[in-house]
């Protein structure tokens, strides 16, 4: 089979709960809904890290995050570690990415490597294509001369602010917010990304190289803040307009950026809670909306059969659930739960629901063997453990992990600074500098979850019997606790071991340290 094309979409922020094609009845996402009905639907999807820095990591490097170490706004993807685009492009794909996090596009963290075009939707000053731009020759190569000498100046201001503390906390400032996250392009230009894409596709269309595509799409509509078109909100929230309420709370919540990841102090008030929860909704609506002129552009690709697409959320996001707002500190289902959904109708020609758990970072062995051809950058082992955990076992009924995924909490300490330095009492009761790590494991009909907190069990949930995590059985049933305890306990000795290799930069010797075999055998990297 000739190399298939590749489109690899993270849908930023997106819980799985809000889709219809996870059990939500608001009808929000058609589109979305449509495509995993027509493809492979993964029922749960865990993702490998609960925020995007560290969750884009592992799927780019295919790692979780103890091995791969980008746990920190500040850290970056080791050159000696695999990225997917690289990999890809070593094999002859053509790799471009259009991205609207600036945590992704922006911060010098090696997420962009391998990309021979990379734009940037976010950022105070945007790299966009010359397509997007709507100025007449030669006013439209000026201007992007121009654009290309202020991000020289802008970018690195804008490292140095993800990067300082002093900065970070600055930028919370409730009157700054509205300022940086609108001229700043917080949160992109999603919908005009996605307009780009189609032309992109469209242009490549005409001149059909033979050379594959892999191309990356990073979407941040569902994160706050909210600013939805009208006709969205009226969908989910009709009383907003007549509410004076619930439009201060709206416009309070939009300027104050510290509140989007800090715990509550207080609960949210009942009206509070249903404006951000319906926002939030609104925000999925329109994402969908024009994910619809890009999912038709799909369909109508001469290499529509050859083309694997991937859809994707690196992270969920909280809403007040247990205490907690955005995505920064827990790792409940509302988090780490995410749609994942896939076409490549030249392999799979049926639709089909996938139940087994698994962990999102394999879209990275699922697209490097898609590319059918094995980069000599990689080792025996590394094509070896490619080969065994591509989705596509999982797919075929063969699951290579044995149903069981796995998630790593690491607070952005960027953060944590922020609220000891606002709301200092809330670091201890909820935990803000505790390591939270995650097992979910699909036994029979069933989907049980354990939560560690500091390599000590904290919680666990028979998740379909309590999808929302509000009754704790750990201590109703030991044997099962032990046994995922134990799950966990194999887990971190073999990430620990695979960082502990990468830092020492020595190849692993699997032929000689038995240990290692048995470890990685356990977590079915081996058979």
């Amino acid at each position: 089979m000739k190399q298939p094309d590749i489109l690899f979409v993270v849908l930023d922020t997106q819980r799985a709960d809000r889709l219809g094609s996870y059990g939500n009845r608001r009808s929000l996402s058609p589109n979305f809904d449509e495509f995993a009905a027509q493809g492979v639907l993964f029922e749960r999807a865990v993702a490998p890290a609960q925020w995007t820095v560290p969750s884009h990591a592992s799927m780019f490097s295919g790692l979780y995050p103890t091995t791969h170490q980008v746990l920190q706004s500040a850290q970056r993807l080791s050159p000696r570690l695999p990225h997917i685009a690289e990999l890809l492009a070593a094999t002859g794909y053509e790799t471009v990415g259009f991205c609207n996090n600036p945590l992704v596009g922006i911060l010098d963290n090696g997420l962009k490597r391998g990309f021979g075009q990379f734009y940037n939707y976010g950022g105070a000053v945007p790299s966009l294509p010359h397509s997007s731009s709507s100025l007449p020759w030669p006013i439209n190569r000026f201007a992007e001369s121009y654009t290309q000498l202020l991000r020289r100046f802008s970018y690195p201001i804008q490292n140095f602010v993800g990067r300082s503390d002093l900065a970070f906390r600055v930028s919370l400032t409730s009157w700054l917010t509205p300022v940086w996250s609108k001229l700043a392009n917080f949160k992109g230009q999603n919908e005009r990304s996605v307009s780009d894409v189609i032309g992109y596709l469209h242009e490549r269309e005409q001149r059909s190289p033979a050379q594959p595509l892999f191309l990356f799409l990073n979407l941040m509509e569902t994160h706050l803040p909210f600013w939805p078109p009208g006709q969205f909100v009226d969908q989910t929230a009709p009383y907003f307009r007549a509410s004076k309420e619930a439009r201060d709370i709206m416009r309070t919540w939009n300027r104050e950026a510290y509140r989007w990841a800090a715990p509550l102090a207080e609960p949210l008030g009942e009206l509070e809670s249903q404006v951000l929860s319906d926002f939030y909704d609104a925000e999925v609506a329109y994402q969908d909306a024009y994910l619809g002129g890009l999912l038709q552009t799909l369909q109508q690709r001469k290499r529509h059969r050859d083309t694997l697409t991937i859809f994707v959320a690196d992270h969920g996001d909280g809403l007040g659930e247990h205490g907690y707002m955005g995505h920064a500190f827990v790792g409940y289902e509302e988090l780490v739960h995410v749609p994942l959904a896939m076409q490549w109708p030249a392999v799979w020609s049926e639709p089909r629901r996938v139940s087994s758990a698994v962990s999102t970072r394999r879209v990275f062995h699922t697209m490097l063997e898609a590319g059918g051809v094995w980069p000599t950058s990689l080792s025996t082992e590394q094509v070896s453990e490619a080969k065994r955990l591509t989705l596509r076992h999982t797919v075929n009924g063969r699951d290579p992990e044995a149903s069981t995924a796995f998630s790593e909490v690491y607070p952005p300490l960027n953060f944590v600074k922020a609220i000891e330095q606002r709301q200092p009492g809330l670091l201890e009761p909820f935990r803000c500098l505790a390591k939270r790590r995650v097992v979910v494991q699909q036994t029979a009909d069933s989907y049980t979850k354990l939560i560690n907190v500091d390599d000590q069990p904290d919680e666990m949930f028979d998740l379909p019997g309590d999808p929302l995590e509000l009754q704790n059985i750990l201590v109703q049933q030991p044997l099962l606790a032990a046994s995922l305890v134990g799950e966990l306990d194999r887990f971190e000795t073999a990430v620990t071991k695979q960082r502990e290799l990468q830092v020492a930069e020595k190849p692993i010797d699997l032929e000689n340290d038995v240990q290692l075999q048995q470890r990685l055998r356990g977590l079915g990297y081996m058979e």
